[in-house]
């Protein structure tokens, strides 16, 4: 098979050599840089890739992403788009080849993962669909872009096992670009209820919570609104919304709602159950949490987000179990937690608190 990575730039200098030593496996990395001002094209190009040098006005990610894919030749098997500040596992041609042989789809869906640093736990974690044919794909959105199928029939990504793209991103970029962009995409696309799920949670992250609450709500009464993951993401981002404004019955109502929409996530039972661990209800929180708890597989349709995967559904479980007299249960939930996260002291402290023996009953009493 050949295969081409194709990607855009603008200012990734500090990413640029390892990005290349990850994307060696393809038989080509075409690169459109969109203005770097610290040397990125140039140093792209001494270690084997093809630049094109473009600027884009005005600024969309689904023009830049056209333009890197056109960059790339036509007789490529698959095209695959990474960003700078990605890697992928070692060996992933093989596994891709392999998938491709098995599979014969247009597109494939591969593990991503998001990590804060490269050495850190996983983070958010889903199933990336990057992977693609070079005909019938074009980007669509001018942010949070993605591929639109525009071949005959319905489009069914196969899967790509084996391969896994790391996300280590710049955390000193600033995202200030993203929110009138996401406005203009709800403008463009006014009954399409991703742009209003997205544009929601950014004025969420902005702390604009009637805007956010506005647009969160507009897109779950969108009749083309059926995938139940997001529907359920944009209930546990109005319950957030609802308790920074103090409406706590209506946060907690909408954290039901979002539970019922996708039972089979663990996000809404973790949000649920850190909810009622601030108000110390501690039967909520430990049936929340066993709840979460029992959903074992990472859903491979939706984001999984890390709060929910980690040590906290666990240390939640045991706080709770203690404070309902369970102490064998503290004990194996406590001891998950930490397996989780051995660095951290709190769950350190926590477990010989759990490890203590129960003081011997008074007879006098």
């Amino acid at each position: 098979m050949k295969l081409y990575v194709y990607a855009i730039c603008r200012d990734e200098a500090k990413f640029a050599a390892r990005w290349m030593v990850s994307m060696s496996e393809a038989d080509g990395v075409y690169v459109l840089d969109t203005g770097s001002s610290d040397g990125s094209p140039e140093q792209l190009e001494e270690l084997g890739a093809h630049v094109a040098r473009r600027q884009i006005q005005p600024w969309r990610f689904d023009d830049a992403r056209n333009l890197s894919l056109d960059l790339t030749p036509e007789d490529g098997d698959l095209y695959i788009c990474t960003d700078l500040d990605e890697v992928f596992d070692p060996g992933w041609r093989q596994a891709l080849e392999q998938a491709a042989a098995e599979q014969k789809r247009p597109q494939y869906r591969y593990r991503y993962v998001w990590s804060r640093q490269p050495d850190g736990e996983d983070g958010m974690v889903f199933w990336h669909d990057k992977i693609h044919t070079r005909r019938g794909f074009r980007w669509r959105y001018p942010v949070h872009e993605t591929l639109a199928w525009q071949g005959p029939g319905a489009c069914r990504p196969g899967l790509a096992q084996g391969v896994c793209l790391r996300h280590w991103p710049d955390l000193e970029k600033p995202r200030a670009q993203y929110l009138p962009l996401l406005e203009l995409a709800a403008r463009e696309n006014p009954q399409d209820p991703r742009c209003a799920h997205y544009l929601g949670r950014e004025y969420l992250y902005a702390g604009q919570w009637e805007k956010a609450q506005g647009q969160l709500l507009r897109g779950l009464a969108l009749p083309a609104n059926r995938w139940k993951p997001e529907r359920a993401a944009s209930m546990r981002y109005l319950a957030q919304c609802l308790l920074a404004q103090g409406q706590d019955q209506q946060a907690l109502s909408w954290l039901y709602r979002a539970v019922a929409e996708a039972p089979e996530l663990r996000e809404g039972y973790v949000e649920c159950a850190q909810y009622f661990y601030q108000r110390q209800n501690w039967p909520g929180v430990l049936l929340m949490c066993e709840s979460a708890l029992a959903v074992r597989r990472r859903n491979q349709e939706y984001i999984n987000e890390a709060f929910a995967w980690g040590a906290l559904p666990w240390d939640l479980a045991a706080l709770a179990a203690w404070n309902l007299g369970c102490r064998q249960k503290a004990l194996d939930y406590g001891e998950k937690a930490l397996a989780l996260e051995p660095q951290n002291s709190r769950l350190q402290q926590n477990l010989e608190f759990y490890r203590r023996p129960a003081p011997a009953p008074n007879p006098c009493e």
